[in-house]
């Protein structure tokens, strides 16, 4: 399958007319394939995106392309459809995001720019909402595997939902075997199925732990999305908790988020493989 990921959103540049310039960024996962478009705001539109991605699929159609900005998602489905391509909301976009990382500091050299504040990934957090009751299992628990366990532990179970993406897989990553993989475990009970349907409809990116009063368990979904799975004030949990960032950042954000009816080790629901945002 081709997966190429795109962004089209403005940039900290004018046009001669003094009109806010767009720019389209177009990648394959390798970056071997990159393509560069602008344009001034008034043809910021999903027409424009249709030509340039005409050009840039001469030589081979993508069969997907990834977006993670919401802002540039609704112009890009608009010209996916036209091409028939489909386009895939998800913030995995590892080699975009690096790529927009490295233009910014090239910004100012250019002779348009207007030094306004530029971040080129960071997006709006959405104030967190709390899960919805009717979905909520029984209790949850932090826990943790060794990284060279991780296939052969799921390799003859059968999970209903198994989102386990090769280039998150800790070999891919370069970890040892002997990392401990962090994670979260929901004993859904009842509820175990209905809760895992509905987090693979949600589509989780990462698990957080958030420090205040009290201390909180983030669950990041989408695009934008948070939602709160616990929080806590004794201190054996955020023991725990800081154990669980800590050993998240030692395995270069892998992680990972198991639902289960119970705690019997036999039957699972869902099972997610997290990677979040490398912060710098």
């Amino acid at each position: 399958m081709v997966i190429w990921q795109a962004d089209f959103y403005r940039r900290p540049l004018k046009d001669t007319s003094g009109q806010p310039l767009w720019e389209l960024l177009v990648c394959d996962q390798t970056r071997k394939v990159e393509f560069i478009a602008m344009c001034p705001q008034s043809q910021a539109n999903s027409t424009w995106l249709v030509e340039q991605l005409q050009q840039a699929i001469v030589t081979q159609k993508p069969d997907r392309i990834q977006v993670f900005r919401p802002q540039s998602l609704s112009l890009l489905e608009l010209a996916g459809k036209v091409l028939g391509i489909f386009v895939e909301p998800s913030r995995n976009t590892v080699a975009l995001k690096q790529w927009l990382n490295e233009r910014s500091q090239h910004y100012s050299e250019l002779e348009y720019y207007t030094g306004e504040p530029y971040e080129p990934v960071n997006l709006e957090q959405l104030p967190p909402l709390p899960l919805p009751e009717n979905l909520w299992g029984d209790r949850w628990r932090f826990a943790n595997i060794p990284a060279g366990n991780l296939q052969e532990f799921f390799a003859d179970r059968p999970i209903p939902i198994l989102q386990m993406p090769d280039q998150f897989l800790p070999f891919n990553l370069g970890l040892a075997s002997v990392v401990a993989l962090p994670g979260i475990v929901i004993d859904g009970g009842k509820k175990s199925m209905q809760l895992a349907r509905w987090l693979a409809e949600i589509q989780p990116f990462s698990c957080n732990y958030i420090t205040g009063s009290p201390d909180g368990l983030i669950l990041e979904s989408g695009l934008v999305d948070r939602w709160v799975v616990a929080t806590f004030e004794d201190a054996e949990v955020t023991e725990a908790a800081k154990i669980f960032a800590v050993r998240k950042q030692l395995a270069k954000g892998l992680h990972f988020l198991l639902v289960q009816p119970d705690d019997s080790g036999i039957t699972f629901s869902g099972f997610w493989l997290l990677k979040g945002e490398i912060k710098n």
